[in-house]
């Protein structure tokens, strides 16, 4: 029930900033070029309460998911009046600005929040920016049948050069379940290989099956397991397993499992002195299957940064540069029938997502999903489908260079199609909102 009421709470949040400030562009550019502004509410539905200024009725809805912006004369199935506060009235260029200016605001929270996580608290696992050497690869994975083993250094994925495992992450994300060509650097040797990511999780990634070279800290112990009672604390990071050098903290488990309940010995570095501490691995059934546990969580470390301005700037103008390059390649994946409708999330995964970040500490990750919501929907309403803010921007550019407005009933015959459209794939969305919600539904329905 508490997740829910986080999800509900944190998804009215995240979407009604979103929308607001998406809306607040056309209201700001509108005002600003003239065209009259009918109603700017903060909800839909049914006026709660509100005030008029200078033509325009500032209101407050019942539905609060987001909010809209009225202007007179904007929808283009209406008859024109030729009143020169009207929409229509204005020139081409005075409505491609007032179009692009809402996901232009988008594009640009999405700049501004991450320029303050990064001056604020930017955190990170320190491996992310390390070189992309492989630390573990798991039995039966793709890496392992592709031959891969740890140590390795990937240099190349599909062509494109990588320098650290950021580089890595998303080229093998979006490539589930097609074969993609690997370089990796063993020793003096240069070695190509094909690998084949699984597709995982209730969003169907590509997984290789690897894990980065990483030093791992504990981040959790439980009370009465053998870790707990032999000492062991959040924080302490763990340097060996029986003398052997923990290279990532995946490869913990193979360790305890491989120690069949006797004594192993963990070499742990604690404000900067080493010790050795013995623990008593425990049998226990652990999803219907018996497996030997110490009571410990451990991950990789991570270091917080807090960048000055203007670098914390630059690095969210590069960020939100190469998240845009992603989106836009994985819109063209899922053209292409290479990565799954799955990937793509709406209102209930929204609000999974946010209720899960608004659940963590402090307010920087409920931030760090905002930036990322804002830059998507910034994005989606550039596509140039008509209805969105991208088909009116095309539109307008075909009758710019056509030298003349494409007659009534052709836009009708577009914006009537593209309602269409744009009803099935939210149904597609919302579909596939409701199959990872229904894990046991979508087996059966496969």
């Amino acid at each position: 029930m508490i997740e829910f009421i986080y999800a509900i709470v944190s998804v009215v949040f995240v979407l009604g900033v979103m929308i607001v400030v998406h809306e607040f562009g056309h209201f700001a550019a509108a005002k600003s070029l003239g065209v009259r502004v009918e109603t700017f509410s903060i909800g839909f539905g049914k006026r709660l309460f509100g005030f008029a200024r200078g033509g325009t009725d500032y209101r407050v809805s019942a539905l609060p998911f987001g909010g809209y912006v009225k202007m007179a004369g904007e929808n283009p199935m209406e008859e024109r009046t030729g009143d020169p506060g009207e929409f229509m009235s204005h020139s081409r260029w005075q409505r491609f600005l007032i179009a692009i200016a809402g996901p232009a605001m988008n594009i640009l929270l999405a700049i501004g929040l991450l320029t303050f996580i990064f001056m604020v608290h930017f955190e990170r696992p320190v491996y992310v920016e390390k070189p992309a050497v492989i630390g573990w690869v798991g039995e039966g994975s793709p890496a392992e049948k592709a031959g891969l083993q740890p140590g390795d250094r990937i240099v190349d994925i599909g062509g494109q050069a990588i320098n650290t495992w950021e580089d890595v992450l998303p080229r093998i994300a979006l490539t589930p379940n097609h074969p993609v060509s690997i370089t990796v650097q063993r020793g003096s040797e240069s070695l190509t290989k094909t690998i084949t990511p699984v597709a995982v999780g209730e969003d169907a990634i590509g997984d290789a099956g690897w894990e980065p070279v990483g030093r791992s800290s504990v981040v959790m112990v439980e009370e009465s397991m053998p870790a707990a009672q032999a000492g062991l604390q959040v924080g302490d990071e763990i340097l060996a397993v029986d003398g052997n050098p923990l290279r990532t903290p995946p490869s913990m488990i193979q360790m305890i499992q491989a120690s069949g309940g006797k004594p192993i010995i963990l070499s742990v570095l604690r404000d900067g002195q080493e010790m050795k501490i013995t623990v008593t691995p425990k049998l226990e059934d652990q999803n219907g299957r018996k497996a030997y546990k110490i009571g410990v969580l451990n991950d990789f470390q991570t270091k917080v940064d807090r960048l000055p301005l203007k670098k914390a700037f630059s690095k969210s103008l590069d960020e939100n540069k190469r998240n845009s390059m992603l989106i836009l390649e994985l819109v063209k994946k899922m053209v292409e029938r290479k990565v799954s409708m799955k990937t793509m999330s709406g209102p209930i995964g929204i609000a999974r997502l946010s209720g899960r970040a608004a659940r963590q500490p402090g307010w920087m990750p409920l931030l760090m999903v905002m930036a990322i919501i804002s830059l998507n929907l910034g994005i989606f309403n550039l596509f140039p489908i008509p209805i969105l803010d991208g088909g009116l921007i095309l539109l307008l550019l075909i009758e710019g260079a056509m030298r003349r407005d494409i007659s009534q009933t052709v836009k009708e015959r577009i914006y009537q199609a593209a309602f269409v459209c744009l009803i099935l794939f939210a149904g597609v969305v919302i579909f596939n909102d409701v199959m990872k919600l229904l894990p046991g539904l979508a087996r059966h329905i496969q």
